[in-house]
């Protein structure tokens, strides 16, 4: 991919996509609602890349941002739609407005970055969209809703727009990993189980993947035409269980996050 933008791109997984992607010697666009992170993840990518300030729950920011990846790398052959944020708690105990948040967010800045650049990629019969979900959007644990929800929402939108594009010359992917370093989960907006989300930051901290390599098995995963790309083994085993016995599994989840809270 020469030319590639990657939202959220200030920290975390997005970050780690943009060193891979300069790396390789693509030219990369790296967008954040914070410009100065934004700034320093396009310093460390070198001269061909460049940073622009973009708040993807917001059309008039994304389409600001296609009109700034043009005039800066003439275009663009892979659309990252990373940005996201966490909104963990109880049905019922999550404020509506922190509902409203990570619904325009997760879902809105997913929506944003395909109506605008799907479009520009069908024209030039080239080019391959990346929506990052989560584990979370195949596999829902208890207390995480809001997440859980959005990030199955990314996991829909992906789906349809793989079987709308095919056939242009445009890729689809969608990307869900499950435990590894990131800002993300460290301050959600809402955690009404401080047990379970401590419990979430240990696995966190033990993981043995990092950013970039979940970032290195993202791109693989694009480069060979994947639509799910689920790089952890562990998310592959449940989600084959899930599907054959939704039922058991969502009950046993439960039991699970039980288990996690104690160890």
């Amino acid at each position: 991919m020469e030319r590639a933008v990657v939202t959220g791109a200030g920290s975390g997984l997005g970050a780690a996509l943009c060193e891979v992607l300069a790396a390789r010697g693509a030219k990369v666009i790296a967008a954040d609602i914070d410009l100065a992170s934004a700034r320093a993840t396009a310093e460390r990518c070198g001269r061909r890349a460049h940073a622009v300030e973009c708040d993807v729950a917001d059309l008039a920011a994304v389409q600001r941002l296609a009109a700034e990846t043009e005039r800066l790398i003439g275009g663009v052959d892979l659309v990252v739609n990373n940005a996201g944020v966490a909104v963990v708690g109880q049905i019922g105990e999550v404020p509506i407005e922190d509902w409203r948040w990570i619904i325009d967010i997760n879902i809105g800045g997913v929506v944003h970055g395909c109506h605008v650049f799907a479009p520009q990629l069908r024209a030039q019969k080239h080019g391959h969209i990346l929506n990052v979900a989560s584990a979370a959007g195949l596999i829902s644990m208890p207390t995480m809703a809001p997440y859980n929800m959005t990030k199955a929402a990314v996991v829909a939108l992906s789906e349809t727009l793989f079987a709308d594009l095919s056939g242009d010359g445009v890729g689809v992917s969608v990307l869900c990993p499950s435990f590894f370093p990131t800002n993300l989960t460290r301050s959600p907006r809402t955690s009404t189980d401080t047990k379970l989300h401590g419990a979430a930051m240990r696995l966190l901290a033990d993981s043995t993947w990092t950013a970039e390599r979940v970032a290195r098995a993202a791109l693989a995963g694009v480069e060979a035409g994947e639509l799910y790309i689920a790089p952890q083994l562990d998310i592959g085993l449940a989600w084959r269980f899930k599907r054959l016995a939704p039922t058991t599994f969502q009950r046993l989840s439960k039991l699970a996050a039980k288990l996690m809270i104690r160890g």
